[in-house]
C-alpha cells in the first residue's frame, strides 16, 4: 500500500509536479504515425499529461507539436490553416511553423518593427521524431534531448508490426500495474466454457496451466532499464511455466507468454491528464511479416488490441459497461465481458479513475507492483534533488525481450533467462548491433 501523499506522487503528470517532470526526461509516444499521414491537413487536437496541444504534419513532411495559441491574441490555431509550411491562424493571418517560430504576419507593413515582430513572436512547440510507426515527442529542457529508445518493435520492417491505440478511462499507473500483474490472467481472462461445448476447451497447453493455477510465484529482477518479472506456474509433472515480463521505465511494458515464432507485445502509457491515458499496443514479430490471419484478428479485436472508433475510444467502454454480459458470465467467461483488451479495461477502469492505494491488501503476487512503484518512485524523489534518470540517457537499456518458458522447476529463474533469451536479464544484444529503424 502507498500514504495518501505517496499515490499522488505516483500519479499526478500535469506540468511541475514530480512525476510529470520525471516522464518529460524522456521521449513519449504520443500519437501514431497514420495520425498525421498526410501533409496539409488539419491539426488535430492533443491533450497530453494536462497540456492542450496540436499536432499537425506541415507541407514539407515535417510534423510539430505546439500550443494552440496564437502569439499574437490569444486564438485558437485547432480553427487555423495548415498550409505552406505553417498553420496560419485565421483571426489576422499570423503563421507559425513545426518549430514554433512565427514565419508571417501578413497585418502588418514590410520593415523593421515587422521584422521584429517575427524573430521573438513565438508559441511553444516540443520536437518531435517518427520511430517505429508512432509519433514520439520530447517535452523535457531543450538540449537534453537523448537518442530515441531501442524498443524492438522500432528496429523491424513495417508489415512486421501492428500498432493500435486506445483511450483508457483511468490513471496511467494502475493501467500499467494490471498489465505487470501476470496473476490476473487466471481470473479476469478465464474461459469457463466453449460455445456449446458446455467445458473449457484450452487453445493450449499454457492457457490450461494458467487457468489450473491461480498462484504463481514471482520472481522480480532490477535492470538498468527498469524490471524483469517472471511468474512461475505448476505445469506438466516437474516442470514450471514461466510467464516473463518487463517493465521499462517510466511508462512502457513488455507482455508475457510469447514463445518463439510468436508476435510479441507492449504497450506504452501516455498520461492524457490525471484520470485518463491513451494506451499504445504493439504486436510484432522479429523475423516475419505479421500474417492476414493475425491482422484479421487484430483489426477484430480478437486479442491485446481494442475494437475503437474513428477517435480511438474503445466501442466497449465504461459508459455503456463494457457491454458486461451477465448470462455470458455465469456460462462462458469468468467476467462476463468479451475481449482482452476490454477485460482489462474493465477492471481497471473498476478501481477508480485514481486508485486509492491506502485501502489496498498486497500479497507476495504483488510482489512486481511493489518494485515497481519504488524504483519509479524513486526516481521521481531523486529528479527532486537534481539527479537525472540514468535511462533517459542509455536507449540500449530499452532492448529488451519478455516471453514465456517452461523449464524443470528445480532450474533458477536466472537460468530460465538465460535459457530462453541468452541473457541473465533479458536484454536483446542481439537486436543492437548493425540494425537499423525501419520507418
Amino acid at each position: 500500500m502507498l500514504t495518501p501523499e505517496e499515490n499522488e506522487l505516483l500519479t499526478r503528470t500535469g506540468p511541475g509536479t514530480p512525476m510529470g517532470e520525471l516522464f518529460r526526461r524522456f521521449w513519449q509516444p504520443v500519437a501514431l504515425a497514420e495520425e498525421v499521414a498526410a501533409p496539409d491537413q488539419p491539426p488535430k487536437r492533443m491533450k497530453l499529461m494536462g497540456e492542450d496541444l496540436l499536432l499537425f504534419r506541415q507541407s514539407d513532411g515535417r510534423v510539430g507539436l505546439v500550443e494552440p495559441r496564437c502569439a499574437h491574441r490569444g486564438a485558437d490555431l485547432y480553427f487555423g490553416r495548415n498550409e505552406e509550411c505553417g498553420l496560419r491562424c485565421v483571426y489576422h493571418g499570423w503563421k507559425f511553423d513545426a518549430d514554433g517560430r512565427c514565419v508571417d504576419v501578413p497585418n502588418m507593413q514590410p520593415g523593421r518593427a515587422r521584422d521584429n515582430i517575427m524573430k521573438t513572436a513565438r508559441i511553444r512547440s516540443y520536437p518531435v521524431r517518427e520511430w517505429g510507426g508512432q509519433i514520439w515527442a520530447w517535452f523535457g529542457p531543450e538540449g537534453m534531448e537523448p537518442e530515441l529508445p531501442m524498443v524492438e518493435w522500432a528496429l523491424v520492417p513495417p508489415e512486421n508490426r501492428y500498432i493500435s491505440k486506445k483511450l483508457q478511462e483511468c490513471n496511467w499507473a494502475q493501467s500499467l500495474e494490471g498489465a505487470i500483474d501476470t496473476a490476473h490472467f487466471s481470473y479476469v481472462h478465464r474461459v469457463l466454457s466453449e460455445e456449446g461445448t458446455g467445458k473449457p476447451v484450452y487453445l493450449d497447453k499454457r492457457q490450461q496451466w494458467i487457468h489450473e493455477d491461480g498462484a504463481p510465484t514471482f520472481e522480480v529482477i532490477g535492470h538498468d532499464g527498469g524490471l524483469v518479472m517472471g511468474g512461475a506456474r505448476r505445469a506438466d509433472p516437474g516442470e514450471l511455466y514461466w510467464r516473463i515480463s518487463q517493465y521499462l521505465v517510466p511508462n512502457h511494458s513488455l507482455a508475457p507468454g510469447t514463445f518463439p515464432g510468436e508476435p510479441y507485445a507492449a504497450q506504452s502509457w501516455m498520461p492524457v491528464d490525471d484520470e485518463n491515458c491513451w494506451i499504445f499496443t504493439v504486436t510484432w514479430c522479429p523475423d516475419r511479416p505479421i500474417s492476414d490471419e493475425e491482422l484479421e484478428r487484430y483489426d477484430s479485436g480478437r486479442s491485446v488490441h481494442a475494437m475503437v472508433d474513428e477517435n480511438y475510444v474503445p466501442h466497449r467502454n465504461r459508459a455503456n459497461e463494457y457491454m458486461l454480459d451477465r448470462e455470458l458470465q455465469r456460462t462462458r467467461l469468468f467476467m462476463g465481458i468479451t475481449g482482452l483488451s476490454e477485460q482489462d479495461a474493465a477492471i481497471q477502469d473498476s478501481q477508480g479513475r485514481i486508485a486509492d492505494r491506502a485501502r489496498e491488501t498486497l500479497t507476495p503476487s504483488d510482489a512486481g507492483i511493489v518494485q515497481f512503484r519504488k524504483l519509479v518512485l524513486g526516481l521521481a524523489r531523486d529528479l527532486q534533488q537534481g539527479i537525472e534518470p540514468p535511462q533517459a540517457q542509455r536507449p540500449e537499456v530499452y532492448a529488451c525481450h519478455s516471453g514465456g518458458a517452461v523449464e524443470p522447476e528445480d532450474v533458477s529463474f536466472g537460468e530460465v533467462l538465460e535459457r530462453r533469451f541468452g541473457h541473465p536479464t533479458a536484454h536483446a544484444t542481439d537486436l543492437l548491433p548493425g540494425r537499423q529503424a525501419a520507418e
